[in-house]
């Protein structure tokens, strides 16, 4: 099965959010993985609790910030907006989605930001499908 790393400089909100949804939506085509080079102690808490609102999703039960060297060799991966500060990992396809850090903002902005994801998983799960 194809493999799918979402990356961000700290792996605490945006990659997280992004390794969930594909894990909820996209099991069925691709493996979620998530990662960064800085990685914070948790995942951001405004992240976890809204994600547990809309989705069910409690992303302490099933995931832990990591490093890239914590992970498998992937096929694709996906970095979340981090400019030139975005960490490399070797792979076949990559791919820059460019979505604002939530971290620190209203509710409604994480929102924006989870749809976000939620639309573009989708989109890479059908785009792999077609391949």
């Amino acid at each position: 099965m194809i493999k799918v790393a979402f990356i961000c400089t700290h792996n605490s909100c945006r990659s997280q959010i992004a390794e969930a949804l594909g894990r909820k939506y996209a099991k069925d085509v691709f493996e979620s993985y998530s990662a960064g080079t800085q990685i914070k102690d948790h995942i951001n808490p405004d992240a976890v609790r809204l994600m547990k609102q809309r989705y069910g999703i409690d992303m302490e039960e099933t995931q832990k910030p990591k490093l890239l060297q914590e992970l498998p060799e992937v096929d694709i991966v996906v970095t979340m907006g981090c400019g030139v500060q975005c960490p490399y990992l070797p792979c076949r396809e990559r791919q820059d989605w460019g979505l604002e850090d939530p971290t620190g903002e209203s509710d409604d902005v994480f929102y924006r930001v989870m749809d976000q994801i939620e639309e573009k998983i989708q989109k890479l799960k059908q785009q792999i499908q077609i391949k």
